[in-house]
């Protein structure tokens, strides 16, 4: 398959894609799974699972064992209907968890806030990407903090506050407003100092979008990708616009179809995708990779 140019990305010496965190170099020769850990009472699919620190750690070391690139540590929930917690809370949550895995295992570690006080005492700990829902809308500080730290910066799509980024009702043409909305971001990160070689974006899977929306998003992926020559991320893992193909389960029955919808995504030239089913998903997508290889 021939490889797009991206700007994002620099070569090192064997010619391979890398992304820098503040770390390391993050080789991205084949689609990475970053594995969802929510240290969360609230979260719309493994909410309170993981909230004693012995827990998530052990949730991390199942990840990592199944073939986990990434860990992303989420503090605070961006469930429909979720509201925010103090900044003190989701700080708390994250600190002490990124601090056990990153003394543990060798894995770049993503903490998920928009916060930069949170980002900053994240990549204090151990932490080396930073995953932001806004795009650098909410907290004009966040850009400054990774581009000092050197940290990776994942910049999602969405539209409205906090409390109204479920509820913004669809635009008439989502593609078009992911990619000039995703512009906008990048702009004001290289404005921050971040690097262009650390910079990733994500297409905001489930934020503000219609279920059709979300599946056009999917199938038009690689248009995406022509114009935003950035490393993309996507994380449709058991959102409710599956719901369409499944019918009305619950998170843990969507299960097949996410695995389906990350396929296809690095079909159409997704390099990150943000999971909570592991296991699944590197054994599906190391399959297609190996197929798509023979041709």
């Amino acid at each position: 398959m021939e490889r797009p140019t991206l700007v994002g990305y620099y070569e090192n010496m064997s010619g391979a894609r890398v992304l820098k965190t503040s770390r390391r170099d993050l080789t991205i020769e084949r689609c990475l799974v970053m594995g969802i850990l929510n240290v969360t009472p609230d979260s719309f699919s493994d909410g309170g699972q993981y909230l004693a620190a012995d827990d998530a750690l052990r949730r991390a070391e199942a990840m990592i064992a199944e073939g986990a690139d990434i860990i992303d540590v989420g503090g605070e929930s961006t469930r429909p209907g979720s509201g925010r917690v103090p900044a003190d809370v989701e700080m708390n949550r994250v600190v002490s968890v990124i601090k056990a895995v990153t003394s543990r295992f060798d894995i770049p570690v993503s903490v998920d806030t928009s916060r930069s006080g949170t980002a900053k005492a994240a990549i204090d700990a151990g932490a080396e990407i930073v995953n932001d829902i806004s795009g650098l809308r909410w907290d004009p500080e966040l850009g400054s903090v990774a581009a000092e730290a050197k940290s990776a910066i994942i910049l999602m799509h969405s539209r409205g506050e906090f409390a109204e980024m479920h509820s913004m009702p669809p635009v008439e043409e989502v593609v078009g407003e992911v990619i000039d909305s995703l512009k906008v971001s990048v702009a004001k990160a290289l404005a921050a100092g971040v690097a262009e070689s650390s910079i990733v974006v994500d297409i905001g899977i489930g934020f503000g979008k219609s279920r059709s929306q979300n599946f056009e998003l999917l199938a038009k992926l690689d248009k995406i990708a022509d114009s935003l020559p950035y490393p993309i991320v996507v994380g449709a893992s058991r959102k409710s616009f599956l719901a369409e193909v499944t019918g009305e389960k619950p998170p843990e029955g969507r299960v097949a179809a996410s695995t389906a919808a990350a396929v296809f995504a690095v079909m159409r030239g997704a390099n990150v995708l943000r999971v909570h089913d592991v296991a699944d998903t590197v054994e599906a997508v190391r399959t297609y990779e190996r197929l798509a290889s023979i041709g």
